[in-house]
């Protein structure tokens, strides 16, 4: 009698996490599946059943991902205890691992679109302006925290019709944050010239954020609400006239514009004023009318896959993830000299990439890196001593020092910043966030934790059931 054959599991048993029940938001376990180059979670929620979630098209890279992690930095200071255990109790509350790489001040709710897409849910019936003491103590709250924040947004919301805006910049200017941005669909700029001239006034450490989802009028109807092609050429016609630094940022959705980065890629390296792109895979929390996860989703390894694909720049060993939050960030750095770029991510050796306190990368200790920007600048005369430091490619990632006369305006970065929802929610993943919203209760809450519970002010009843 022959005994019965044992079967194997057709998947990789790779782990378990925390995540979310995707109807009513529960704490649940979930077990990470590997089959073939898919990752998937699979749920388990007592009242809704078991849910299966893609997280990954790309088990490869999933699997290196923490192989890049850092040991994250602490905040200066904390706002609140640990009482509930991740996530009701943020923030930042102690157990949070990193502190906020990038803060973002929602200075209004108002804005001159109502987007379909939209996580804070903002419309052109909202009229919420915060007063600029409110702003302020939240800029404050923000320095207690982090001493010299790295990187401030202002954001609503549409931050450029708030009333003060210019006075919230110079607000922000006389604080000690090394790095602002606004985050702006570009309608103001676009159509006011003396606002953009304020803007040039104040461009030293300013940055724009500017909304550029798609280079097709349909996409932008989807996305928007409307055909804004003018108003974004418009936009960057009027930064790149005053020589503001500008970075293109993209939500992207599945079947409507994922098929796009390398054509804006390559429509941001026309413009000097252009240091970057950031593809966010759209979010689904906030206004995101007709949104179908089975059919809408797109991951950070889809969008990855097409920028190794069709940039023609960055390849595999270019687009890795962010040390210090490598789940959620893939970045790839380049060195531009118009529309020609380098890249240089790759030629860092990964420890330089993962230690605790890296040196500044020079061309004398990389020789590669040396001769490929020489390469593309014609620098063959240049002294290997006169180098200055470039400064931080990213608060996370070593410092780079780079030929005397070149600066931020050659720098050119392609990042991924994907921002968990529902459906990709996890407790581990969560605690390492260093994106965080500033409240004007001052507190510092993660950009996924704020936007499923805190925004909306479900947090009080999930703490009861989660």
């Amino acid at each position: 009698m022959n005994a019965p054959l044992r079967k194997s599991r057709p998947y990789l048993f790779h782990g378990q996490t925390q995540s979310l029940c995707e109807t009513c938001l529960k704490l649940v376990p979930a077990k990470i599946l590997i089959d073939g180059d898919d990752v998937w979670y699979q749920k388990r929620c007592r009242e809704h059943g078991v849910q299966m979630t893609k997280i990954s098209s790309d088990a490869a890279y999933y699997k290196a991902e923490l192989s890049f992690l850092k040991p994250g930095d602490r905040p200066l200071d904390v706002q609140t205890r640990t009482d509930f255990g991740c996530p009701w109790d943020c923030g930042l509350c102690p157990d949070h691992e990193q502190h906020s790489c990038l803060a973002i001040i929602e200075v209004n709710e108002a804005c001159n679109l109502t987007c379909p897409v939209c996580f804070a849910g903002s419309s052109q019936q909202a009229t919420k302006q915060l007063d600029l003491a409110t702003i302020g103590r939240m800029m404050d709250a923000l320095v207690a925290s982090e001493g010299e924040p790295d990187l401030l947004q202002l954001s609503g919301g549409e931050p450029t019709i708030h009333p003060d805006i210019l006075t919230i910049v110079d607000m922000a200017r006389e604080r000690p944050i090394r790095h602002l941005m606004i985050n702006t669909n570009g309608l103001r700029i676009a159509s006011d010239p003396k606002f953009a001239d304020a803007l040039a006034e104040r461009r030293r450490g300013l940055e724009i954020y500017l909304q550029f989802d798609s280079l097709k009028p349909e996409a932008l109807r989807e996305l928007r609400g409307a055909d804004l092609s003018k108003v974004r050429r418009n936009a960057l016609e009027a930064l790149e006239a005053r020589g503001i630094s500008t970075t293109l940022v993209c939500t992207v959705k599945k079947g409507v514009n994922d098929d796009e980065m390398g054509d804006i890629i390559a429509h941001a390296l026309r413009y000097r004023c252009v240091r970057g792109v950031t593809f966010q895979p759209i979010q689904d929390t906030g206004r995101n009318l007709g949104f179908e996860a089975k059919t809408d989703r797109v991951l950070l390894t889809d969008i990855r896959r097409r920028i190794v694909e069709d940039s023609g720049i960055f390849g595999e060993a270019d687009m890795i993830p962010l040390p210090c939050n490598p789940t959620a960030i893939c970045i790839g750095y380049g060195l531009r000299n118009g529309e020609q770029v380098i890249p240089v991510t790759a030629m860092i050796p990964k420890d330089e990439l993962v230690a605790e306190l890296p040196n500044a990368v020079t061309f004398e200790r990389y020789p590669m890196l040396r001769e490929r920007i020489f390469d593309l600048f014609s620098l063959s005369t240049i002294e290997p001593n006169a180098a200055q430091r470039f400064g931080d490619l990213l608060c996370c990632l070593p410092q780079v020092a780079v030929p005397e006369g070149l600066g931020y305006e050659n720098v050119f970065r392609v990042v991924i910043s994907n921002f968990m929802d529902r459906f990709d929610f996890c407790v581990g993943n969560v605690k390492r966030s260093c994106v965080h919203f500033v409240t004007p209760a001052g507190q510092i809450i993660p950009f996924e934790t704020y936007n499923l519970f805190y925004r909306n002010g479900e947090i009080e009843r999930m703490r009861g059931v989660g």
